[in-house]
């Protein structure tokens, strides 16, 4: 028999380096089980699948592994769209969004809009565990999270706070706000609006299966940049940014909130394998709804196509995976239980995504 580990073993040895807020809310460790584990996330998460693994592995509740494995990129200031250094909405405040789903107990809690706290994700099973609500936002999750022991920290890095000034210098119709002149530009600002800058990172999810075969999953984002205040998208709504059916697998989504909030595409994905689709077509089947659907002209292209782009990433009970996006090229990170690595996902339409997609 495997010997459990101990809570404090888990603290000072798989969340090592991780805020202690990491912890609030998680389960205790259990001996784990003889299943093959499965942890998928975007292309941003290979740290964030490596931990989730290691937890695991280690008898974690996988909604745990997958909540330590993002709260890695939550608190990584160079990823301008998730947690500390987010791009900031309109006003230059940082505001996050949330949600979990937990396989055993079919399970789920979010927050949106929040500020001030670093992990999000973390709160968001609270809310879950700790109220009878499912969603909290604004000043209400904060005061939520707060209240059970979440420190105050401050999101808006030096480096957002100079991209957000520029775009508000560079777009403001007030003759008041002059730009700086690019060669005077921060390196940093000048790389983010560059020509060649790729936009390597992106909202984060994370679906983990573990030893015993349960599945729990987490997206997490500070969302659009320069939004309006207040502005919600995909990620912390049940059924849109994720969702997970503890008997079928677990799925979740990154790119235009707002496509995936009008498709309720992660639920699309986990009813497409109630129905006998492979997890690599049941995303393909949402990319095709979001197509099908998008019918505002300044949203598509010049042959009626969507100017913008969305990823969804699923993983089966029985550890199969797969993923799509609208347009080629898009990754996913999987950890099969050895190893990390980047897998291509299949798209829709054969060619690169459009300019700022």
């Amino acid at each position: 028999m495997v010997p459990s580990v101990h809570r404090r073993d888990f603290f000072k040895n798989g969340l090592a380096g991780l805020s202690a807020s990491v912890l609030l809310g998680a389960a205790p460790m259990q001996p784990p089980g003889d299943r093959r584990p499965v942890v998928i996330s975007s292309a941003n998460g290979l740290r964030t699948v490596e931990k989730a693994m290691e937890l695991i592995k280690a008898g974690a509740d996988p909604l745990d592994a997958a909540i330590a494995g993002v709260a890695i990129v939550e608190e990584d200031p160079t990823d301008h769209t998730v947690g500390l250094g987010g791009i900031p909405n309109e006003e230059g405040i940082v505001e996050l969004d949330a949600a979990v789903m937990h396989g055993p107990s079919h399970g789920g809690g979010a927050v949106a809009s929040i500020r001030n706290i670093l992990h999000p994700a973390a709160v968001a099973r609270l809310v879950m565990k700790r109220t009878d609500h499912c969603l909290l936002v604004g000043d209400g999750a904060y005061r939520f999270a707060k209240m059970h022991g979440f420190p105050d920290t401050e999101l808006l890095t030096d480096v957002a706070r100079k991209i957000w000034l520029y775009w508000k210098e560079t777009n403001s119709k007030l003759d008041d706000r002059i730009p700086p002149p690019p060669e005077e530009l921060d390196p940093e600002v000048r790389k983010f609006f560059g020509e060649s800058y790729v936009r390597e990172h992106g909202t984060i999810h994370c679906s983990a299966l573990d030893t015993h075969g349960n599945l729990g999953c987490t997206t997490t984002t500070s969302g659009l940049y320069y939004k309006m205040p207040g502005r919600v998208g995909d990620s912390p709504i049940l059924g849109a940014g994720l969702w997970l059916d503890n008997e079928l697998g677990s799925a979740g989504s990154t790119g235009r909130g707002e496509a995936n909030l009008l498709n309720l595409s992660s639920h699309t994905i986990v009813e497409g394998l109630r129905g006998g689709k492979s997890p690599q077509d049941a995303c393909l089947e949402a990319c095709k709804r979001v197509f099908e659907r998008n019918k505002v002209k300044r949203l598509q292209d010049a042959k009626g196509r969507p100017d913008f782009n969305v990823k969804f990433y699923c993983v089966t009970k029985d550890g199969k995976f797969g993923g799509a996006s609208l347009w080629a090229g898009a990754e996913m990170v999987v950890h099969d239980g050895d190893s990390a690595r980047l897998v291509p996902i299949a798209s829709l339409f054969n060619e690169q995504p459009p300019e700022g997609a």
